[in-house]
């Protein structure tokens, strides 16, 4: 580990990094609907339960494998697996990450794109007086229109490339420090709206009210793959980020801290969209038809239905847009590592192959709708470009990763490497920590694969 890698700021500015890649857009919807559906404030139990045992130990692997190693996933993975005396093959599992990492930015950005598409549709009032067919109408015209699709991806992807080439203090940390109290804001102001003009008596019963009848073993699984998934351990991001963490920074603080603010920006997010919809008559299903069809179908009836749904659309872009950033982070700073090139130009080529990538997902709502390319595969069969690259890197690739570093974390990662890192001296709780690294982490994450299989798969 050097002593003139670059850093962070301080405490404040990693946290406020690895909040952004945190929430993302299933945070905002996905993790409310899921409580609501399934057993209100028994499923929350549950979920927090989850991050506690499995997203909490995944979190803390990451950081002492990223602050000691102080390179990229790669890079850091191999030399900590050298200092414990165990095989540097392990940093497979960084480039494993670096790939994951890749693919799901390659279609997040087209999604991201129609955030930032939403935005001057909702400041001109598209909304107003609407029917929810017209406004269904308004989103399929965007999915069929292949070119305007590539033109906000372009945008999103630009956003992104241009903050990761700039640097991790000039660019990143100056972007998250701009855009986490931003989002924070937004959601704040969404909520006291949302509160005073919908149904949050509704809302607080959809969210709270406890139905133990409903958390099944099936449930129960679902609620820690929420904070699996939508927390984004396992991946490498985690450990690139804690790479430019001081060594005065408190690892186990930060994580606690991490873990609370994606937890609070959700409970903001349901209390920000829950009360429109409840007061609105509309249906909460979650997913796509929520954000940009359900939500402007109440936009639309509102007086200040133009001001309330722009500021909707640019949370989106916000919370959208800071985990891009660091999904684009995890391959550039492999790339520096590897390749001794400037970040620039690392930044620009893999955002630009990022992009390419992209248009496949951009293509299957339209031109390749009807293109399944790996329709031979049973597990795959009638799935576009788009859902096949989901489901893989959401129901394969993620879940491989989480298991793999914590196997490592768990089995190999040395003692006192990690018991320096966090500042533990306890033989007892370093043993505990690597039992639910070794053991407890990579059957619940092969649990909740099965029971996502069974369902059906898909992505978040």
């Amino acid at each position: 580990m050097s002593d003139t890698r670059i850093t962070w700021s301080g405490r404040m500015a990693f946290m406020l990094a690895t909040v952004g890649s945190a929430v993302g857009l299933g945070s905002i919807w996905k993790f409310p609907y899921m409580v609501g559906e399934n057993g209100g404030s028994a499923f929350l139990l549950v979920y927090l339960a989850g991050l506690v045992v499995l997203i909490l130990p995944l979190m803390l692997a990451e950081f002492v494998v990223g602050r000691r190693g102080g390179g990229s996933a790669v890079g850091s993975i191999r030399a900590v697996a050298r200092e414990s005396g165990a095989s540097p093959a392990w940093s497979v599992v960084g480039g494993w990450g670096v790939l994951t990492g890749f693919l799901i930015l390659s279609f997040y950005a087209v999604i991201g794109g129609w955030t930032l598409a939403y935005i001057p549709i909702s400041a001109s009032d598209a909304f107003a007086g609407a029917s929810p067919d017209a406004i269904g109408g308004i989103f399929g015209a965007l999915l069929s229109d292949p070119d305007r699709l590539i033109l906000w991806q372009g945008v999103f992807m630009a956003l992104a490339i241009g903050t990761v080439a700039m640097g991790v203090i000039s660019g990143i940390e100056r972007m998250v420090t701009l855009l986490m109290p931003l989002m924070f804001v937004l959601l704040a102001g969404l909520v006291v709206y949302a509160v005073s003009t919908g149904d949050a008596a509704a809302t607080f019963d959809f969210f709270f009210a406890p139905d133990f009848s409903k958390v099944t073993w099936e449930v129960a699984l679902d609620a820690i793959g929420l904070g699996f998934f939508s927390i984004g351990v396992g991946i490498g991001v985690m450990i690139t980020y804690a790479a430019y963490a001081d060594r005065a920074i408190s690892l186990t603080q930060a994580a606690i801290w991490t873990i609370l603010a994606d937890t609070f920006a959700s409970f903001l997010a349901a209390f920000a969209i829950f009360p429109i919809v409840f007061g609105f008559g509309l249906d909460p299903a979650g997913g796509a038809g929520l954000m940009f069809t359900t939500l402007p179908a109440a936009f639309g009836q509102m007086g200040a239905g133009a001001i309330v749904g722009t500021a909707f659309f640019v949370l989106l872009a916000v919370s959208a847009l800071a985990s891009a950033i660091s999904l684009l982070e995890l391959p550039v700073s492999w790339a520096v590592e590897r390749f001794r090139v400037a970040r620039a130009l690392a930044a620009l080529v893999i955002g630009g192959a990022c992009f390419a990538v992209g248009l496949g997902t951009v293509w299957s709502f339209n031109r390749w709708a009807d293109w399944h390319p790996l329709s031979i595969i049973p597990a795959f069969e009638g799935k576009t470009f788009f859902d096949a690259l989901d489901f893989l890197t959401s129901n394969i690739m993620l879940p491989a990763g989480g298991i793999a570093i914590a196997l490592f974390a768990g089995f190999f990662v040395a003692r006192k490497v990690m018991g320096d890192e966090l500042g533990i001296k306890s033989t007892a709780t370093l043993g505990l920590l690597r039992f639910l690294l070794a053991v407890v982490a990579p059957l619940a994450i092969l649990a909740i694969v099965a029971v996502t299989l069974a369902q059906g798969g898909g992505g978040e």
